[in-house]
């Protein structure tokens, strides 16, 4: 197995302390609201759909055009406990880019489906965040101690098609949606990924937060890449959809 990245401890309790504080869920909502306009267009109501990830509890009852029953799970590791080959349709929001075996993780979700079944989802992808990059490359420079990994690697777009395929899924379709977001402040786009429960949980991240010197050069930074209206951010969500073998076909 290779080493972890990501520090499941923290990205626990990062996700609870957004949920706690009241979880930032626009762009979630738009991810949810994508999937539901993917299934519409697919001519099929399903029988049973695993719904992974879902933080709003409305959000599940708005799956229920999709499928006669649904069930609910909040994180991947709760696969455990479901029934192989139990339902025809998955639908995961989030989860994929912070967990330390992604391709474990496809097979399961792989095994929980029946022949002919869907998955579907959504995760932010390798492109996300460009201008936090450069601005915590920026404060680290000031500091004069070394660059810190403070922004997550994760998932290619290019590369997702062929890890549904490893995992036994076949027709992969992966595409982009780009989102832009304007921030008048770094603090701004700080405060919406800690709602979103999406700052940094790599295990090798800096023990302390940026220090004053270190922020304060962030912020220059930040409003340096804009102009009087703010500074453009981009989001990169990956979206998926996934078939298991027809009964009778191999892969």
């Amino acid at each position: 197995m290779s080493q972890p990245l990501f520090d499941e401890a923290a990205r626990a309790l990062r996700r609870q302390r957004a949920l706690r504080k009241g979880p930032v869920l626009f762009l979630a909502e738009r991810a949810v609201e994508d999937l539901q306009d993917r299934l519409s267009f697919i001519q099929r109501r399903f029988r049973r759909a695993l719904l992974i990830g879902l933080a709003d509890a409305s959000w599940t009852e708005r799956f229920s055009v999709s499928a006669e029953e649904l069930v609910s799970i909040s994180n991947l590791e709760e696969l455990v406990s479901v029934e192989p080959g139990s339902f025809d349709l998955c639908v995961v929001l989030g989860q994929l880019e912070t967990t330390n075996e992604l391709p474990l993780f496809l097979r399961v979700i792989r095994a929980t489906l029946e022949s002919n079944g869907l998955a579907v989802g959504a995760f932010p992808g390798n492109e996300s965040l460009p201008v936090l990059r450069s601005v915590m490359l920026a404060a680290d420079q000031a500091t004069g101690s070394g660059v810190s990994p403070r922004v997550h690697p994760r998932v290619e777009a290019s590369a997702f098609a062929g890890l549904l395929q490893d995992a036994g899924f076949t027709m992969p379709v992966v595409d982009i949606d780009r989102v832009r977001l304007r921030y008048r402040r770094f603090d701004d786009l700080i405060r919406d990924l800690r709602g979103m429960g999406a700052t940094n949980v790599l295990l090798s991240r800096a023990p302390r937060p940026l220090g004053r010197a270190a922020l304060n050069a962030a912020r220059q930074a930040f409003a340096k890449l804009g102009d009087e209206s703010g500074t453009m951010e981009t989001v990169e969500i990956i979206n998926f959809a996934a078939w298991t073998p027809a009964s009778g076909e191999s892969w």
